[in-house]
């Protein structure tokens, strides 16, 4: 299981270390006058532009996102669609549970990476979907499911074994792609809206893409005027094994920090690079941390009772307050609508520890 943080970029680099935790712009050519009737990434549609969202016109080319492989930097690249796709693979449970969202169930012919419960609200068209891989799926998995899409999580898209295939491999293939751009750094929550906007146009979805991008935006507009933190500092940590506590950076996490943000959290080490030894989380003294919990991890409950009786930890403000808080795997590194999920829990949680 080591391999779920492999290819789960930084995060997973020092999770890994620790147990195994490793933007865009569209450019919408030929839909129906979209400029002038989609509603913007950054402002909620009125009642009549929700009514009226615009007809998809194919082919339609958008812009979206390429690399040559693990490590390397991500570029623009188009994607151009002569109809709506027929059969889809996404490479995360989240990715799948937003087209699920979006009313494409029947769209897809798989999924992978299945590393927690999920939404209980979409379980029921969920298993409608065929499992290809429990675990990440390789590309001989994916293309063997004869897709004419692959979407999901952008670090995912790479020739290793836990890899789905470099953007451009799986285009030679004939196989178009779409990387969330919430998975890539520099990521808020515009780029889920502007994920969500693509993918109404890409399917010619558009009313109801609208529609959930104004739900949302609702939801993040409650979590900001709650702001059940008020103006704390956090930091991201796991077991580093034998309950010794390990540290990690997100300072690439930007979607997860944008939306932590809207409960008053500030990543303590948002501008950090490198590994953060304890002593560094000691002087520090974030007034947070955050755990992630996920399907094959070390038992968090357990990590929690050996942070908390260490006793070099005892200076910690964390630690005096007993503010250690679990996240959902999923839910925050799912770079999908479940963040919400996992942003209200832990504003209630927090709002309760005060």
């Amino acid at each position: 299981m080591k391999k779920i943080f492999k290819r789960y970029v930084p995060l997973l680099a020092v999770l890994v270390m620790t147990v195994m935790l490793a933007a865009c712009s569209s450019s919408t050519s030929n839909t129906k006058e979209a400029a002038a009737t989609a509603a913007p990434a950054s402002a909620s549609p009125a009642p009549a532009e929700t009514a009226q969202a615009a007809k998809t016109i194919y082919p339609l080319t958008i812009e979206n996102h390429t690399n040559n492989g693990e490590g390397t930097e991500w570029t623009t690249k188009s994607q151009t669609f002569d109809k709506a796709p027929e059969k889809v693979v996404a490479n995360t449970q989240g990715a799948a549970e937003l087209l699920i969202k979006l009313g494409l169930t029947d769209k897809m012919v798989g999924v992978a990476a299945l590393y927690g419960a999920g939404d209980p609200a979409v379980q029921e068209e969920f298993k409608k979907i065929p499992v290809i891989s429990q675990d990440y799926a390789s590309k001989e998995l994916v293309v063997g499911a004869s897709p004419d899409l692959v979407m999901g999580r952008g670090g995912l898209f790479a020739d290793a074994d836990w890899g789905v295939g470099t953007v451009g491999g799986l285009n030679e293939l004939g196989i178009k792609t779409f990387v969330q751009s919430t998975s890539l750094q520099g990521a808020t929550l515009d780029s889920l809206y502007k994920d969500i906007e693509q993918l109404g146009q890409i399917f010619d979805v558009q009313e109801k893409a609208t529609a959930y991008i104004a739900e949302l935006k609702e939801r993040a507009a409650k979590l900001k005027e709650g702001a059940a933190a008020g103006g704390k500092t956090f930091a991201y940590v796991s077991d580093g094994g034998n309950g010794a506590i390990a540290v990690y950076s997100g300072n690439v996490d930007t979607f997860a920090g944008d939306v932590l943000g809207l409960l008053g959290l500030t990543n303590s080490y948002a501008d950090v690079t490198g590994e953060i030894s304890k002593e560094q989380l000691i002087a520090t003294n974030p007034d947070v941390l955050l755990i992630s919990v996920y399907t094959g991890g070390i038992d968090a409950d357990q990590s929690i009772k050996a942070f908390y009786a260490d006793p070099s930890l005892q200076s910690l403000k964390a630690i005096q307050n007993k503010a250690i808080y679990k996240i959902d795997f999923n839910q925050f590194w799912g770079y999908s609508y479940s963040i919400f999920d996992g942003a209200e829990k832990l504003a209630s949680e927090l709002a309760a520890g005060k």
